[in-house]
């Protein structure tokens, strides 16, 4: 069973507010899309098939009956309820999401779906997929959703150079390297996520800039940087505020470099040079 990167969900109170933001990065990103039947509209922004989505509220009562939809949940909680914008949850693309849940039930966990959902461009054009949604328990860092596009990973390249969006950034030929999650237990919660989607870790270093002990899994588009603070700095403070959760974006590039918060979220840029 083969898994990628797909998408990193950026909790946003008003999600067009991102483009302009983004722009001042050198960063190209786009209006989405309305979400109907869940209540949400988004902005978005891509690194070929590996984006970033900045979810919104835009019908609270629509939002507040979900159920099945745990990202929908979920952002009524902190965002309506909390006010906490800032990054989310990631998911994983995959082309056997029947099969995977009745893996994950086999293996005890509480699953949702998979379900279809869809969004309708402003252009009117409607996007299709399927939703899973595996159960974490409370205090625990949220594992990944799963989705399954209608389209061929292939189709919908072809699509997103056909509407500008790939390698479309002022910044430079951007790469979203890696999303980084701080979490308590390194080797804990290393075993358990590269055991589930049978990943390979790479070698652990120590990220000065945010003083942590890191180590990546080596998922495919996007890699997954876990990271233990080793004291004060940036991981402890997130990991005090916020608790597991992701919390970086790794952009590659050849223009500039450096590390910015944003959002409630840190935005690392790599010169390529």
């Amino acid at each position: 069973m083969s898994f990628s990167f797909d998408h990193l969900v950026f909790f946003a109170n008003k999600p067009v507010e991102a483009i302009p933001l983004l722009k001042h990065r050198g960063v190209h990103a786009i209006m989405g899309g309305r979400h109907e039947n869940w209540g949400t509209y988004n902005s978005l922004t891509y690194f070929g098939l590996s984006y970033i989505e900045f979810l919104g509220i835009e019908t609270l009562s629509v939002a507040e009956k979900q159920v099945e939809n745990r990202l929908v949940t979920h952002i009524v909680e902190q965002l309506a309820r909390k006010g906490q914008e800032g990054p989310a949850r990631i998911a994983i693309r995959t082309n056997q999401i029947d099969q995977l849940a009745i893996k994950l039930k086999a293996e005890g966990f509480k699953v949702y779906g998979p379900f279809p959902g869809e969004r309708t461009r402003g252009d009117g054009q409607i996007i299709k997929w399927s939703l899973l949604f595996p159960e974490t328990t409370a205090n625990e860092l949220q594992l990944p959703f799963f989705i399954q596009w209608e389209k061929s990973d292939e189709e919908r390249l072809l699509e997103f150079k056909e509407q500008g969006l790939v390698g479309s950034h002022p910044a430079g030929n951007l790469l979203f390297e890696s999303v980084g999650f701080v979490v308590h237990n390194l080797e804990q919660t290393l075993t358990k996520w590269g055991r589930l989607f049978d990943l390979n870790q790479g070698e652990e270093f120590v990220d000065s800039s945010i003083n942590a002990r890191c180590r990546k899994l080596e998922l495919a588009g996007t890699k997954l940087l876990f990271c233990e603070p080793l004291g004060e700095g940036i991981a402890a403070t997130v990991l005090k505020e916020k608790g597991e959760t992701p919390f970086l974006v790794n952009l590659t590039e050849n223009k500039q470099s450096g590390i910015f918060e944003w959002m409630n979220g840190f935005w690392r840029f790599q010169s390529s040079l």
